[in-house]
């Protein structure tokens, strides 16, 4: 399926949207949020980005992590920022509207989305063009019940786990292998039928 962009949604916490769209990576005080897992400075994966950023470039990755450990910031020049806004596009959302979101959400869909899942949906509504939209949802949203009330709604339950702990467990051992691993998935869910 090709891809024309990604939309990187952040909260309040926006180390990531200021990099990509003024290509300032530089930390600053974490604000907690309703959003917990996105109340960060600095991002886990940052450092492999660089790397395929700089043509699989060790050196200069490192070069720059380096600077980041010392300073806590990195710049990048206007090249660098035409060079990333190519793959991303990137909004930073408020506690207001993840919580708006996720009324609007549930009004039209019945639905109760986690607070990550609507900064993701924030974002998404927020970019014009008329292409497909895919938004990955994050995390249940039952992990997060203040949060759903904080949005004047009632937060829903886990579905029941405890009865799974008592079940036989599976084991198996594949190849590492796409089309064997394919076959076995085809395998297991025909033999539930």
């Amino acid at each position: 399926m090709p891809i024309k962009k990604l939309i990187l949604a952040t909260n309040e916490n926006d180390i990531l949207t200021r990099f990509v769209n003024y290509g300032d990576y530089s930390r600053r005080e974490v604000v907690k949020t309703i959003s917990p897992s996105m109340d960060i400075q600095v991002a886990s994966n940052f450092e492999r980005y660089l790397y395929y950023f700089y043509d699989e470039n060790p050196l200069q990755t490192r070069k720059c992590m380096e600077e980041f450990l010392k300073t806590g910031k990195l710049s990048f020049s206007p090249q660098e920022i035409k060079k990333i806004q190519q793959d991303f596009i990137s909004y930073s959302i408020s506690q207001k509207e993840a919580r708006d979101t996720i009324r609007k959400i549930y009004q039209e869909n019945n639905y109760i989305v986690c607070p990550h899942t609507a900064c993701g949906i924030s974002a998404s509504l927020k970019v014009s063009e008329r292409d497909n939209k895919i938004c990955l949802a994050t995390a249940h949203p039952a992990k997060f019940p203040e949060a759903i009330k904080s949005c004047g709604l009632l937060p829903p339950q886990l579905p029941p786990l405890s009865s799974l702990k008592d079940k036989e467990k599976h084991f198996y051992i594949l190849e590492n292998n796409p089309i064997t691993i394919k076959k076995f998935i085809i395998q297991q869910v025909t033999s539930l039928s």
